[in-house]
């Protein structure tokens, strides 16, 4: 079987590597510019493929037929060669919308969702929710429902984001303020990257249930496998999937005390995984061309914790790696934002007579234990796990790794 995803602009996609999961079939990525695709389909040199923006329109007028989802939806991302040679097209983003709509656990039927965007993945929303029982409003900039008369809607118990708002590498952005909808019970962004939206680092803040759309992507290529290999594939598999592509996509972040281990923990953890490990503060270093205590006696610590600010700033918005951040991160609130968008944070405590303190500035100090009182909600707040490292480092690498790919 020769598969594949026809695009335009393919450079970020996960779809190969998806399908890698899901059955033995070739998959390639295949870049075409407009006029190239009466050629492409004349050619015939695939028998299954996916179709994303801006051709799941396009392709219709190539096709035989198509799927009852794909005539409902206006639109097809799944392409099947029959042995006749004709070719069928279907419609799984429904499938993954659906899936993702399902796991968020909000209940739908009679209560109110906006959908915010009109392109595809907003038409694919709006009709899985009509089809659940909401009452659907869409928001876009310029129709009859926008962002000005949102005040109208504040009894929204849904958001889904269809926009992009907020993806990478324009992080830090919302398209709307969720505590303007009290009766709100879950955002669903379907944004992937980052892991966690600037909508839904303000849910999450708010107590509100929110998801990205990863688990969209994966549950839509796993029934486009099924059409591709005319099998049944268990449902199963697209949690298995998320939590690979998750561990791969997100980073692994440290933070703690200053000497608590971060860094022997994180260059454990980049050997067992495979991942690159960055130790923030030799980042820093290197960046500015500085070492951190010359930064401490020449211009201060306030000048440092800009510095490290916008360290984490390029940092956080990368993803798959192992970061290891200096003690004093989590000082300043701005910099919680930037490392949980695409990361999940273990805190590493140890011992005040564990810690290593040369080459420290604020550590050898002499108000090590002052410090840590200080710091410590501040670790709490940041902190998804906390992870005791008072043992030998390997069983701290070990404890973070069941809880990392669990």
């Amino acid at each position: 079987m020769n598969c594949g995803l026809l695009g335009r602009k393919l450079g970020h996609s996960y779809s190969k590597e998806i399908h890698a999961h899901l059955g033995a079939y070739s998959y390639r990525l295949i870049e075409k510019e407009p006029e190239e695709l009466d050629a492409f389909f004349a050619q015939g040199d695939f028998t299954g493929l996916n179709v994303t923006m801006p051709y799941k329109k396009t392709v219709i007028p190539y096709l035989s037929q198509l799927s009852s989802v794909a005539e409902e939806m206006g639109a097809v991302n799944t392409i099947v060669r029959r042995a006749d040679g004709s070719l069928i097209g279907h419609n799984t983003d429904y499938f993954g919308f659906q899936t993702m709509l399902k796991t968020s656990g909000v209940s739908i039927p009679g209560k109110k969702a906006l959908v915010l965007g009109s392109g595809g993945a907003a038409v694919t929303a709006v009709q899985v929710l009509k089809n659940a029982g909401a009452e659907v409003i869409t928001v876009s900039r310029t129709g009859e429902n926008n962002y000005q008369n949102l005040f109208l809607h504040a009894d929204a118990a849904l958001i889904v984001n269809a926009t992009p708002v907020g993806m990478y590498p324009n992080t830090g952005k919302a398209p709307l303020d969720v505590s303007q909808f009290p009766k709100l019970e879950g955002v669903l962004d379907l944004i992937y990257n980052p892991a966690r939206t600037q909508l839904m680092l303000d849910a999450e803040n708010l107590g509100i249930p929110c998801y990205n759309g990863l688990l969209m992507l994966v549950a839509q290529a796993k029934e486009s496998a099924e059409w591709f290999t005319q099998t049944q594939i268990p449902d199963s598999k697209i949690g298995e999937i998320h939590r690979i592509l998750k561990c791969k996509m997100e980073n692994l972040i440290l933070i703690g005390m200053p000497g608590c281990g971060k860094t022997t923990v994180g260059k454990l953890l980049s050997e067992k995984t495979g991942q690159p490990f960055i130790d923030a503060d030799a980042y820093l270093e290197n960046h500015f061309q500085k070492s951190i205590p010359d930064i401490f006696a020449q211009e201060g610590e306030e000048a440092f914790r800009l510095m490290e600010t916008q360290v984490l700033e390029i940092l956080g918005k990368g993803s798959g790696a192992i970061i290891a951040t200096g003690g004093g991160s989590v000082t300043q609130e701005r910099n919680y934002p930037l490392l949980h968008q695409n990361g999940t944070l273990f805190c590493l405590e140890r011992g005040l007579d564990k810690l290593a303190t040369e080459g420290r500035p604020l550590s050898k100090s002499g108000k090590l234990a002052q410090m840590y009182e200080a710091r410590r909600p501040m670790y709490q707040r940041f902190a998804d796990h906390l992870i005791d490292n008072n043992g030998e480092p390997c069983r701290a690498a070990e404890e973070i790794l069941k809880i990392w790919e669990g």
